[in-house]
Formats: structure tokens, C-alpha cells, sequence
């Protein structure tokens, strides 16, 4: 006869399996999710997500009203995929991080309120995610903003199973249609109805698994932080004639105008990454106040001397990536430079000086 103690290992090892398995796993239903307990907003695992994909434990249908023909995430021509991985912080209030067609809503967000209202259930579980009540949600959907992610974008997503939320980490494909508040935050994911929170730090080794789509690099993904303030619109880009698009928060773009003072550069600018071999400008350094009884030292450092102007140094310890691996990528690190609450200096910036503060990195 088995031991009462032999039975316990027994289980706690069929749930451990359980839960890899709910993992590794990108179920069409409603009931298995990408890992098996709540909080695993700073899991190791970083999921793939195709925009039409609905991914693990979807809360809801879609309600995303599907691009003409996906396109392929932005790369420069003249530069292959990178063999390293490395998420760049990213304002919300970026202009160009968004994009959508003019007088077009990207999601459905009275159907997507209608959704949530019909499974008391899951509205529930949206809630407590979303950090509302309940009774909140038709509000609160209405104050977003219907767009669609310009750049592969990495974000703390929400499945649904067993009655609750479970956070892991994702990364959304460029032309996944979202709801972003007014800081630029994606909140919703509207192939699903997950709702979203900002990218966490993942302790130690990561891997990306999934599915990757035409043009994924691994060096090319988002992080957005808040923006500086609460806006009352957005910037995006047209994806129709590539021009401006100013759309006012929590509007379905019925109000949609060309922005009266436009960014001095196109939105098919890449200024949301560093250009590969292009070092990274950065201002001169302020004179420090010398105390004039103290001896001068000599101006010229000499032809021996380096030059201290050289740009920010590239963000330490990258992840690393083995090619040959289709679908699941070695144990890399991956290395966030500050939370979101706790603004810090920027590793690197992603455009040239003079172009404004809307970028962070």
C-alpha cells in the first residue's frame, strides 16, 4: 500500500507538470492560461503573440476590426534581425508609438463592454485586474482609446482561468489593436479582451516562446512607460497616407483631426529605436564652476587623451539568443532598466537631440 506521503509527492508532481504544460501552452479556450497561479506578472517566460492570435485564456471574443492585410513588423531594410534581445522603454506619449486609419476605431468598445457585462464571472476577474470595481468597467472602457501598437510592443498580460486573472508576460505584435488610457498605457488587448499593465522585470533568465511572425527582432521590442502627464489626445500615425493623426482620448476617432502643431519629422521615421551602427547623441556636459584661488588645469587633454563625449553606453548584459532553436529560444537574460514608477536615467536614447522629449529609450 502507497504511503499517505508518497501520494502527496505523487500529486504536487502532476500539478507541477500541470502547470508547465499550461505554460508551454496557447489554448483557443477560456479555461487554460500561460501559467497555473496568479501573480506571475515577472515570469521568466515571455510569450509571442500574433495579432489575430487570441492566445491563452481569452476573457472575451474579439472585438478588434481586423486590418485590411497584417503587415509584417517595421525593420530598417538595410539591417537583418539582431542576435541579441533587448527591450527599449518607450513613452506613451510617443508620437508614432500608435497608429490606426483616420475616423476608424481599431476596437469595438461597446461590444467589448457588452462582453464583459454578460459574464459576471469574468467582468469580475477584468476588474480586479484592471484595478476597478466591476460596476466600473462601461466607464472605464469608454475613457480608452482605440489604436493600434506601431512596434512590437512587451506588456503584462492577463488570461483567464479558474474563476480569476493570471498575469505573464507577452509580446504583442506591431498592428495588435489595444485600449490605451490617457498616458499612453495599453490597457486592453481587444483580440481577447485581456487586459494589459505595463511590462514587468523578469529576475534572472528569460526565453521567448511562440510563434514568431515576419520581421520579429529581438532587439526592436517596446516597453512603454506612462507619460509625464494625463493628455487629452493622442498623436498617432495614419497608417493610410503616412501623415498625422490627433486623436482625442477615450474617442473612437469620430473626432479625428490633423494636429494643428504636427512632430518636425514623418511618422515612418524610425526614432522609436537607435539606427544599428549610429551612436547615440547626447547633450554636452554643463561647465562645473571652478573656485578661481585654485590652480587651472590645462585645457588641452593632450592627442593621448580619449574623448569623455562618446554617447550613453549600450544597456548592459543583453539577452543573448542561439539561433537553430525554432520555437523555444535558450534561457537569455533579460534586463530592464527602471520601473515604470521610478523614472531613472535613460541607458540609451532612441533619437537625435532636438526632437523633443517624447521618447525615453
Amino acid at each position: 500500500m502507497r504511503s499517505p506521503r508518497r501520494i502527496r509527492r505523487t500529486a504536487l508532481a502532476a500539478l507541477s507538470a500541470g502547470v508547465l504544460l499550461a505554460v508551454a501552452g496557447c489554448a483557443e479556450g477560456g479555461d487554460r492560461t500561460a501559467k497555473g497561479t496568479t501573480g506571475t506578472a515577472e515570469a521568466k517566460d515571455v510569450l509571442l503573440q500574433p495579432l489575430a492570435s487570441p492566445g491563452p485564456g481569452p476573457f472575451t471574443a474579439s472585438t478588434a476590426r481586423a486590418p485590411a492585410s497584417p503587415a509584417p513588423s517595421a525593420t530598417p531594410d538595410s539591417a537583418p534581425p539582431s542576435a541579441t534581445r533587448t527591450v527599449h522603454r518607450v513613452s506613451g506619449a510617443a508620437p508614432g508609438l500608435y497608429s490606426g486609419s483616420r475616423s476608424v476605431a481599431a476596437c469595438d468598445v461597446e461590444r467589448q463592454t457588452r462582453l464583459l457585462a454578460d459574464d459576471k464571472g469574468k467582468g469580475r476577474a477584468f476588474a480586479e485586474a484592471s484595478d476597478i470595481e466591476a460596476v466600473q468597467i462601461p466607464g472605464y472602457l469608454k475613457s480608452l482609446t482605440p489604436v493600434v501598437l506601431s512596434v512590437d510592443t512587451q506588456v503584462t498580460n492577463h488570461g483567464y482561468g479558474g474563476g480569476s486573472a493570471t498575469a505573464f508576460q507577452a509580446v504583442l505584435q506591431a498592428g495588435t489593436a489595444v485600449l490605451v488610457d490617457g498616458r499612453g498605457m495599453p490597457r486592453v488587448r481587444c483580440a481577447c479582451g485581456n487586459p494589459l499593465k505595463p511590462a514587468g522585470t523578469a529576475d534572472g533568465k528569460a526565453a521567448h516562446r511562440g510563434e514568431r511572425w515576419p520581421g520579429y527582432d529581438p532587439a526592436r521590442v517596446a516597453a512603454v512607460d506612462p507619460g509625464p502627464r494625463a493628455a487629452t489626445s493622442l498623436i498617432i500615425a495614419d497608417t493610410d497616407d503616412n501623415t498625422w493623426i490627433q486623436r482625442t482620448v477615450g474617442d473612437s476617432g469620430g473626432r479625428d483631426r490633423t494636429p494643428d502643431d504636427p512632430p518636425p519629422f514623418e511618422p515612418d521615421a524610425e526614432l522609436l529605436f537607435p539606427s544599428p551602427g549610429r551612436p547615440t547623441e547626447s547633450a554636452p556636459a554643463e561647465p562645473t564652476p571652478s573656485d578661481p584661488s585654485a590652480p587651472r588645469e590645462p585645457t588641452d587633454p593632450g592627442p593621448g587623451e580619449p574623448s569623455d563625449d562618446s554617447g550613453d553606453p549600450p544597456p548592459g548584459d543583453p539577452w543573448e539568443f542561439e539561433e537553430g532553436v525554432p520555437d523555444v529560444a535558450p534561457e537569455p537574460t533579460q534586463v530592464f532598466p527602471a520601473e515604470p514608477d521610478e523614472p531613472a536615467a535613460p541607458d540609451e536614447e532612441p533619437m537625435e537631440a532636438g526632437l523633443g522629449d517624447g521618447f525615453t529609450g
